[in-house]
């Protein structure tokens, strides 16, 4: 009998072992267009461990326990299908694509929405539509994606600073800098010790979506920092039943993109001799740009891991970049680590995020200016080399750059942390209450040194400076949100309130003067012979914030969106601690109106409306409290000591640097807009307008004051009844065709025209940009005028050379002499439109993606030109272009004035970055047990710009401030642009 039970007992065993054998395979299509879907997770109800992806030609194979089951198939953009399944068994499953974009979720203020219920400008760019190549920053990811957003970088430096204007200029004294939330949290704009753009320190790998917030009802939820917009980042995110491990690798190759056109030595020597100039002939044939510029090598490897079960996802990556640019010693390192979770509890009403990401940041720049200028100006007869080492004897006593590069360098170490955790809890069905808490900590170290270096024509003592700054940034959060829907009616209500403490402090020194022993100045401070320099300073801001939002929606038809936020900010003064920012948006659904719910040819079409408000805080700390220092001069001190016999005997006297303003108050942005979204044809041609009006008001400046007796030369004011104004056009067109056809291509675009004015300006001119060295320094180039765009360029107008050798210009108010007030506006810094155009095609298993961004209708003022390219350098022996001979009987003693001679156009058309792809099949090279997918790319960047400007590049925005109002369209010798080809190879596992 035992032996009877043994064998029952066995061959139960050996049954249950063969339905562990069960495998289930078979493909995944789309339900249209009955092509493969790649990637689709599949796995058993109730076993999402044991997941499995499709690959590349939507084939899968799974193990099954059971001999019978569930299998649960899901991706991104489908619905989730369970299929069931006994035995051993092939399936063929079709999955049905979501009905169109209008339920694609974008991120709002505090939450998310689907796009049918939007009723604010949103534009949202996830990451496959993200330009490709050398990237660092989000900035780089979204030029040329969204219309009315001009992305302009600052130079051709890896991680330039840059400038994102959205919907044009609307403050003098605050810039442009739009918000940046990261997975929601409100980013500090203020100083973190970083020269190149602060937003290298995200992973352009990690981000998932980027959102522009751009009219006031989108952003005002945002209030008092949203006056220039409000861009949301979003990084990626583990889904639930699906386990994805990927490994990308890039390595790029960078050269000068384009060069000027300065004399080369056979023609130098012919130019210096027609302007009877003084030949310094080295007897050599150099050219300088080639020799200053190299081919920059940039590698990118980035790993990332991300799945998750019903109750828990969770997202990780390690990515490390290394870009150089095409100035020798100019690097950027970054090394950055992320780690997002999500976990669910007690029957999924608690859940908690929690989103951390970490970055060391090494940034080496070059003295990029300096660079050039030598380029550009040195004498191309002048040997570069001799006896192998650098040439020490080069005309005019210049040191030869090879040997300036050696000696100088500027290091930024930056280390930060931004972590936010935030849990929630679902008290009842629809209520949810949700804390929040980040801290952003960012510490820099930057040294720069000059290493000392003596020769017979040159001597440099060594100097050191050093910054050590660090940003702290502490949030705290409390929301509370509310959904419920009855037939008809739709309600989502959120209340919040949120508090944000900002601590900054820096400390540096300077010295000079130490000892040629081979050892660096930041490594032997202690030798310095000259005097030390130190500053330190250190501020504090708090901003306590209460807001609240109402959405709701009628029927699906009818949509209405109210907010208001109350800001109360440390930096304003007592009577005006805090502002107030209210805005109301309405939609219209009206294809789900009877007259359009059965059309074929309308898929989609909705008109939205909004007005609204915000305010721009970002303005120096401490300027509505008054400010002492001490001085013992002019009329600062009394001989109090009759023995005293010079001011040294004399005590100090307390004076005002700055007085007290308790009334200063927010800049305050207004702002309506007129919005068409429409989808036509089964949604392959989808698209947007939009109309919109800003008028930014209690513009804020330190100006000086209208009584000439007062204690300070300046002082802070909100100017009474002056307007900054913006009003424009915003179109953007897409078009996909037929998906099914091995070939299929989509093309699409954005164009934007801002119309940007400065009104009832009390100030004839406040000058934001000027001219620097060439005996011109501080002379006005560009400013704000009353009627006039930001930025406008005020000078002379040039005519020509008189039979004296010498500049004429016009008199414009024909009184006979030339003076200022014969200044004319000749045009403004930004541009009248900017625009975008894309062209994908697909066929097979090869794709190609190609961008293309430009801008019309603005002024550059060719600085290089003005200080360089004159007769005078010429006849002494300095490099220039063909400017210098453009008029024969000009004197080599004609002064470099600032005029219309040295204005050119902006406009400019890019080809932004082109990508050829190609998916290899890992089943055709043996490896489907291995990889889910294997892609191979080849990406350019920047391969042509089609521009009347004679500079290095047409997208120039290295204008220094004046005053703190920001400059625009000025040629500050910037740093060259590069064009790069860059390979990729991405494996999904």
């Amino acid at each position: 009998m035992k032996k009877f039970y043994a064998l029952l007992i066995l061959a139960l065993g050996c049954m249950s072992y063969s339905y562990a054998q069960v495998t289930v395979s078979g493909a995944v299509l789309s339900d249209l267009e009955k092509i493969p879907v790649p990637g689709v997770s599949v796995y058993i109800k109730g076993e999402p461990k044991g997941a499995v992806t499709t690959d590349f030609d939507g084939n899968f194979k799974i193990k099954a326990n059971q001999n019978e089951g569930v299998l649960v198939f899901s991706y991104v953009g489908f619905k989730t299908k369970e299929v069931s399944f006994s035995g051993n068994q092939k399936l063929d499953v079709l999955l049905t694509e979501e009905v169109s974009t209008l339920n694609e979720v974008v991120v709002v203020g505090y939450g998310i929405q689907k796009r049918s219920d939007v009723t604010g400008a949103i534009a949202s760019v996830k990451s496959e539509n993200f330009n490709k190549g050398v990237v660092a920053n989000a900035g780089q990811l979204i030029q040329g994606k969204v219309a009315g957003v001009n992305v302009t970088a600052a130079s051709g430096e890896p991680g330039a600073s840059q400038d994102i204007i959205i919907r044009g200029v609307g403050s003098l004294r605050s810039g442009t800098t739009p918000l940046y939330v990261v997975d929601g949290f409100a980013l500090d704009n203020s100083n973190n010790g970083v020269a190149s753009n602060p937003l290298n320190f995200i992973n352009p790998q990690d981000i998932e979506s980027i959102e522009v917030l751009k009219d006031a009802s989108a952003s005002a939820i945002y209030g008092s920092r949203a006056a220039n917009g409000v861009i949301v980042i979003t990084t990626k995110k583990g889904s639930k039943g699906r386990t994805q491990i990927n490994l990308s690798m890039t390595s790029g190759f960078s050269t000068l993109a384009n060069k000027v056109d300065v004399f080369s030595a056979d023609e130098f020597r012919k130019q210096v001799a027609a302007v009877n100039g003084t030949l310094l002939d080295g007897g050599a044939n150099t050219d300088w740009q080639d020799e200053l510029t190299r081919t920059g090598v940039s590698q990118n490897v980035n790993f990332s891991m991300s799945g998750g079960t019903e109750k828990s996802t969770y997202a990780a990556s390690l990515g490390v970049d290394n870009q150089e640019g095409v100035l020798r010693n100019s690097d950027l390192k970054r090394y950055s680590g992320r780690l997002n979770l999500n976990q669910k509890a007690l029957n999924d009403k608690f859940n908690v995020a929690f989103n951390l990401t970490a970055t060391k940041l090494d940034n080496s720049r070059p003295d990029a200016r300096g660079i050039v200028g030598n380029m550009l100006t040195m004498n191309p007869t002048d040997a570069v080399y001799v006896n192998g080492e650098p040439n020490v004897n080069l005309s005019n006593d210049i040191l030869n750059p090879l040997i300036s590069e050696r000696i100088y360098s500027d290091e930024t170490n930056n280390n930060r942390i931004l972590a936010n955790i935030a849990p929630s809890y679902e008290f009842i069905k629809g209520l949810t209450y949700k804390f929040n808490l980040g801290v952003d900590y960012s510490m820099s170290e930057r040294d720069i040194q000059v290493l000392p270096y003596t020769s017979a024509t040159n001597t440099t003592l060594g100097s050191l400076n050093n910054i050590v700054t660090n940003n702290n940034n502490i949030l705290y959060e409390n929301t509370l949100t509310y959904n419920f829907s009855t037939q008809v009616h739709n309600f989502t209500v959120l209340a919040g309130q949120s508090y944000q403490k900002i601590q900054v402090s820096q400390k540096g020194y300077n010295l000079s003067g130490f000892p040629d022993n081979g050892v660096e100045p930041k490594n032997q401070i202690e030798t310095a012979s000259e005097r030390t320099t130190q500053a330190s300073y250190a501020v504090e801001n708090e901003l306590q914030s209460f807001f609240g939002r109402l959405n709701y929606g009628y029927d699906n038809k009818y949509l209405l969106t109210a907010t208001m936020r109350a800001d109360g900010s440390s930096k304003f003064g007592k009577n005006n601690k805090y502002g107030y920012f209210p805005s109301v948006a309405l939609g219209w659904n009206i294809t789900k109106e009877d007259f359009l719910n059965d059309s074929e040819t309308v898929n989609n079409l909705k008109l939205r409306a909004s007005w609204g408000q915000t305010g721009s805080q970002e303005i120096p700390s401490k300027i509505t409290k008054a400010s002492y220092t001490e001085s013992n001069t002019g009329n600062d001190t009394y001989p109090l000591d009759p023995s005293a016999i010079d001011l040294g005997g004399y005590p100090y006297g307390s004076i005002y640097t700055r007085l007290a303003n308790p009334n200063i108050q927010w800049e305050v942005s207004t702002q309506t807009n007129i919005g068409l979204d429409f989808s036509l044809f089964n949604n392959r041609l989808s698209g947007t307008v939009d109309y919109f009006n800003k008028v930014s008001e209690n513009i804020l400046l330190e100006v000086a004051p209208v009584d000439p007796i007062q204690p300070t030369s300046k002082y802070w004011t909100n100017i009474p009844n002056m307007e900054i104004q913006n009003n424009g056009i915003e179109i953007a067109l897409d078009y996909s065709s037929d998906k099914t056809k091995d070939f299929s291509y989509s093309i699409g675009g954005n164009i934007s025209f801002t119309d940007n004015k400065v009104e009832n300006s009390p100030y004839k001119i406040l000058t934001t940009g000027g001219a620097q060295g060439g005996g011109q320094s501080g002379a006005t180039i560009n400013g704000v005028l009353n009627g006039q765009p930001i930025g406008s360029f005020y000078m002379l107008d040039f005519t020509g050379i008189g039979p004296d050798g010498l500049n004429q210009f016009a008199d414009t108010n024909n009184d006979g002499v030339i003076q200022d007030n014969d200044r004319i506006v000749a045009g403004s810094a930004l541009p009248d439109y900017i625009y975008a155009f894309y062209l994908n095609f697909k066929y097979k298993n090869f794709d190609l993606g190609v961008n293309f961004n430009g801008a019309g209708g603005n002024k550059i003022y060719n600085h290089v030109a003005m200080t360089s390219f004159n007769r005078g350098q010429l006849a002494n022996s300095f490099n220039t272009t063909d400017r210098a001979s453009e008029f024969l009987n000009e004197a080599s003693t004609n002064s470099n004035t600032v005029s219309t001679r040295y204005l050119e156009d902006g406009s400019f058309l890019r080809l932004n970055n082109a990508t050829l792809g190609y998916n290899i099949s890992p089943k055709t090279i043996g490896l489907d047990n291995v990889m889910d997918n294997l892609r191979l790319t080849l990406t350019a960047q920047n391969l042509f710009v089609i521009t009347k400007y004679s500079g290095y590049d047409p997208e120039i925005n290295t204008g220094t401030s004046v005053g703190d109002i920001q400059s625009f369209g000025i040629d500050y010798f910037s740093y060259p642009r590069s064009r790069t080809v860059l390979l990729g190879l991405n494996v999904a596992f």
